[in-house]
């Protein structure tokens, strides 16, 4: 009798994430449901015939009913993905937002230990991909559970980088500033704006045509497969990557907690005998990962993913950007040129001041590992992640001459797939 009972608990137990799932696509599906038998509600991608056939067959399937676009940006930190991220937060119609997965991790993972990674890695994912789906449906009242304080009345001051936003730093959300201000400066937006109402802030999201989300919590381009398959989304994927040269040499300048044993060999030329490898390894893998899987070309990705290197955009940014806003179906407003042209001929010494900041002389940071690596952690970092380095078209240095030959392009001129 008691083993019985045991097993009833047990079962009781089991049956719960079931139930879960089982309730929560009942609520998506009487929540989201299409409300016509429409192509233009339930036609997606290319394939619009399958899609008609299924707005038939299932007249209440859940879809994008507004036909909005959705865009992700997956990158790594110190690939230049703030900057990525204002080239879209420019387009007037255009909801930005930054990095929301940042509460995700402080309450999920905030301080990760080697012998829970695994278990709290899956946990964040999946909590990272529900909190996606729900901002793509403008519901930014699911970020309230993730913010500490809990905000109240659903205003909070605690989101991250409200200021990287133009639309939370604008009218509905704020009234501090008006349309003929231009480029509201973060800083500004924090200061002068009153607490965020996420109310206002949903509001301003159904008036938008795309909803733009930049992340480096995610690890590889797999994780997404879900959201990219959904067809309610109708998600398109940016994957942003950067030289690994260049991404070690801008985190040991950011992250010197994190990267202390590397600044020392830079400053020394003395490598550590405790070097941590952990942090690089798992960069070079994951884009190893993400592109291989891009490149692949499967079918849940056609028309849906296109890799984009940051030297490309440095070197070129008007030109690149065209090609990005063409792939998404969004036209070049003028006020994104000028945004363009005012940000890619900063000072050198500036940037490196404003870390965070997206001023900058594009060419000349896309190059500045040349200059603040020693030939051996350049060489060191080009053995790690020789694969990457290989399948992204990024050539290797052969000596201390070639490292600092700023006229030698490191980078080959081909073309990875502009888009797929």
């Amino acid at each position: 009798m008691q083993c019985s009972r045991k097993t009833v608990i047990l079962l009781a137990l089991v049956s719960i994430p079931i139930q879960y799932t089982a309730m929560k696509i009942l609520i998506d599906f009487y929540v989201h449901k299409c409300p016509f038998r429409n192509l233009l509600n339930c036609g997606l991608g290319q394939d619009v015939k399958s899609f008609d056939r299924m707005c038939d067959e299932y007249p209440y399937f859940s879809c994008n009913s507004s036909r909005k676009t959705n865009i992700l940006i997956l990158a790594t930190p110190r690939s230049g993905s703030s900057f990525f991220g204002q080239l879209l937060n420019q387009h007037s119609d255009v909801f930005y937002l930054f990095e929301p997965l940042y509460h995700v991790q402080k309450i999920l993972m905030p301080h990760p230990t080697p012998s829970r990674y695994a278990v709290e890695h899956k946990l964040m994912l999946k909590a990272s991909r529900d909190l996606l789906r729900s901002l793509y449906n403008c519901d930014l009242y699911f970020l309230e559970r993730y913010i500490k304080p809990r905000p109240a009345k659903h205003t909070t001051d605690k989101l991250f980088r409200r200021g990287a936003s133009k639309a939370l730093c604008s009218m509905p959300v704020c009234d501090a500033f008006s349309p003929s201000d231009g480029n509201i400066e973060e800083g500004d937006c924090v200061r002068k704006c009153a607490s965020l109402n996420l109310t206002l802030a949903t509001e301003s999201c159904r008036k938008k045509q795309h909803v733009a989300i930049k992340t480096v919590r995610i690890p590889e381009l797999s994780d997404l497969k879900a959201l990219i398959k959904d067809p309610r989304l109708n998600l398109k994927v940016i994957q942003l990557v950067r030289d690994p040269r260049g991404i070690l040499s801008s985190r040991i300048e950011t992250f010197q907690d994190t990267y202390r044993l590397w600044q020392i060999w830079r400053d020394t030329g003395r490598k550590p005998y405790n070097l941590d490898l952990t942090y690089l390894m798992t960069m070079c893998n994951d884009f190893l990962n993400s592109v291989s899987t891009g490149l692949s070309r499967p079918p849940w990705l056609r028309g849906r993913y296109m890799l984009v290197r940051y030297e490309d955009l440095a070197r070129n940014p008007l030109q690149k950007s065209k090609e990005v806003y063409e792939f998404l179906g969004l036209s070049m407003e003028k006020n994104v040129v000028d945004w363009i042209h005012n940000n890619t001929k900063g000072n050198y010494i500036e940037s490196a001041v404003h870390k965070y900041g997206t001023l900058r002389d594009s060419a000349a940071n896309a190059e500045s590992w040349r200059l603040n690596l020693s030939y051996e952690m350049v060489n060191y970092t080009q053995t790690v992640c020789k694969h990457i380095l290989d399948k992204l078209g990024y050539k290797a240095v052969n000596s201390p001459e070639d490292q600092k030959n700023m006229s030698l392009s490191l980078t080959e001129d081909k073309t990875l797939i502009p888009s797929l």
